[in-house]
């Protein structure tokens, strides 16, 4: 691939996989570069006339009436960084913290933060070294920004904390070391130049969206394959009926079921001598519910998208130019993360009511009262042999565990720093709650692709359609069949994984 150019533009949920896992390099523009030394000669220049400005000589938060003496400015921004790195639980994923960073550097690039370039140089250093902050999962409310994460980012930076490089997690000095990088000591306004920013939430809640994405797509295909198991009618897909409504998810998905389902000799073989006039809604009617789930995916993409190349720093630094514009510091909020908190917190409804839906078909493969003669529970042997039950009891929890994670995070606010910081996003938390209910998702999906395999083989000599009888096979070479039972916790987990790494991407159109 070539070169990432970091121009603190808006990057696509693409780009950011791209740097996150696939160790694609990443470089500033000469125009970036021009934009960060000048607002950090802004920043020089305050502190040369002694004028009081917040971040960079005050104290923070609560303490923002405080003034720091000069000779305490390098100190201030080091305690700052130390002091936050409050974050607890498990790391966040090497490629989560990649992300981080990237988005990070891409906020300095922007030259609204009054960094200097080398701080930014070396974020990228890192980033292309392969050297990786241990950072905290837990412990943001989104608003100042992610401070604890990010703090543990920036203590990177200084050569503390810890990092994973090679494989191995490291005391961040040594990291810097072996990767032949040199910590930097943070000059004034740079701590809060790398800790007020939404970037850990943007990353968490950016890399869940791209692999649901992935899933909504998924979620038409095991549909699919259920519905041919099941012996259903693909005319509730008919273009007429979703042009008649207008949604562009609709249509969507609608367009990819016609297109999988063409040419079914199943379909064929009960035309003409179906009774049924209408399926059930987990069947019929998923146009109407994966397509909505597509749209508020989309939507959320797109905050994420806006906000990789938003300033979020605090204060903001605005430096003049060489027609008579002056210097100016502004603080603000742009690090409040309410429109991602927002707009993670939708997504997991949405995701969770598409787990809901695709929980109702794999009950409509198993269960004997409703499954159009399929055997009890798709067992070979009912009686003698349980089949997929308790399969469908696993999606059923896991369906339970997204129902209360779908709680909204955002409508949490709990007051910090003394009162100064009186209403935040919670975004982290909406951010980590949409992850799990994304990798929930996942194996439900991977369930019922499994439970639909097994029913599909019980209409044979029927072929399904050549699309669903291609993406059979895919399971098939992941999963075999359920001749007699076995523990299926490793065949969930094997076909969920690969979904998960793009397996079956094929049918995700």
């Amino acid at each position: 691939m070539d070169e990432l150019v970091l121009d603190g533009q808006r990057l696509t949920l693409e780009e950011m996989q791209d740097v996150a896992f696939r160790g694609r390099r990443v470089r500033v523009s000469a125009a970036a570069r021009e934009r960060v030394a000048a607002g950090r000669a802004c920043i020089e220049r305050i502190v040369a006339e002694g004028r009081v400005v917040y971040g960079v000589n005050t104290g923070f938060g609560k303490l923002a009436d405080v003034r720091i003496a000069a000779e305490k400015l390098a100190e201030l921004q080091a305690n700052l960084v130390r002091s936050h790195a409050c974050g607890v639980g498990r790391p966040l994923t090497v490629g989560e913290a990649r992300a981080m960073l990237l988005l990070r550097a891409n906020v300095l690039a922007r030259g609204l933060s009054g960094s200097r370039v080398e701080l930014l140089e070396l974020l990228l250093a890192l980033l292309n070294a392969g050297v990786t902050p241990v950072v905290p999962e837990k412990g943001s409310v989104g608003a100042s920004g992610d401070l604890a994460p990010l703090a543990h980012l920036a203590l990177v930076v200084m050569g503390e904390g810890e990092a994973f490089y090679q494989g191995e997690r490291l005391a961040g000095e040594e990291a810097l070391g072996r990767a032949g990088l040199q910590p930097l000591a943070l000059a004034a306004k740079e701590g809060l130049a790398l800790l007020n920013g939404t970037q850990a939430l943007t990353a968490v809640g950016g890399l869940a969206l791209a692999r649901a994405r992935r899933l909504v797509r998924l979620a038409d295909l095991a549909g699919a394959m259920s519905l041919e198991a099941l012996m259903g009618t693909p005319d509730a897909f008919d273009a007429r009926i979703q042009e008649a409504r207008g949604h562009a998810g609709q249509i969507a998905v609608a367009a990819h079921l016609r297109g999988m389902l063409a040419a079914s000799e199943i379909r064929e073989a009960h035309r003409e001598h179906d009774s049924r006039v209408q399926d059930a809604y987990c069947l019929r009617c998923m146009p109407q519910v994966h397509g909505a789930v597509r749209d508020v995916v989309e939507h959320a993409v797109g905050l994420v998208e806006v906000e990789s190349g938003a300033a979020t720093d605090n204060p903001l630094v605005f430096a003049g130019d060489a027609e008579g514009t002056r210097d100016a510091v502004v603080s603000g909020g742009n690090f409040h993360g309410a429109p991602l908190a927002y707009g993670f917190d939708y997504a997991a409804l949405a995701l969770t009511d598409l787990a809901g839906m695709t929980e109702r078909r794999i009950d409509r493969l198993i269960n004997p009262d409703i499954n159009e003669g399929l055997p009890p529970f798709l067992s070979p042997e009912p009686g003698l042999s349980s089949g997929f039950m308790i399969a469908q009891v696993a999606a059923a929890a896991l369906l339970n565990e997204c129902q209360v994670l779908a709680h909204p995070a955002s409508a949490g606010s709990v007051p910090t720093s003394g009162g100064k910081e009186d209403h935040v996003s919670m975004g982290m938390t909406a951010a980590l709650k949409l992850r799990q209910i994304v990798e929930n998702v996942e194996q439900v999906l991977a369930i019922e692709l499994m439970c639909a395999a097994q029913g599909v083989e019980f209409r044979r000599p029927l072929k399904p359609s050549r699309e669903v009888s291609r993406a059979h096979d895919a399971v098939r070479t992941i999963v075999a069949p359920l001749v007699k039972d076995r523990p299926l916790a490793p065949d969930i987990a094997a076909l969920s994984e690969a979904l998960a790494q793009g397996a079956f991407d094929a049918w995700c159109a």
